[in-house]
């Protein structure tokens, strides 16, 4: 499994890439293993403020559902469309196209803070 260099991570196995103070968020490759066939992925709402470790979002798989927490806290600015009519782009490109939103970062400190790829490779036991 290759796990993106440029991407930061939670123990929840939720990655955060950030561009300025917007942070993109989708689940990370492993999660998507876990889970397997994603079925449907519940938005949050665009402009909902929200805390570090809130659930925001919950994605369905064949064999579960799973909720999304914030990795960060901000604004919710955005949610992936495309994923209610193909959940399933979580599976099959959850670092690109299966994003899931993105938020106005509310203090970048909170993204520093997030495991780097080596730290989050040895947290999944790699």
């Amino acid at each position: 499994m290759s796990i993106p260099e440029n991407l930061k991570y939670t123990a929840d196995h939720e990655w955060v890439s950030l561009e300025g103070d917007i942070a993109t968020v989708g689940i990370t490759e492993h999660a998507q293993e876990e889970l397997t066939d994603i079925v449907f992925v519940e938005l949050p709402e665009i402009g909902r403020e929200c805390q570090e470790e809130e659930g925001i979002a919950v994605v369905e798989s064949v064999k579960a559902a799973s909720d999304i927490f914030a990795p960060i806290s901000g604004e919710i600015v955005e949610a992936n469309e495309e994923l209610e009519a193909d959940p399933a782009l979580v599976n099959t490109d959850p670092h690109g196209k299966g994003w899931i939103f993105k938020m106005k970062v509310s203090d970048l400190a909170q993204v520093e803070a997030l495991m780097d790829a080596a730290a989050y490779n040895t947290h999944i036991g790699g």
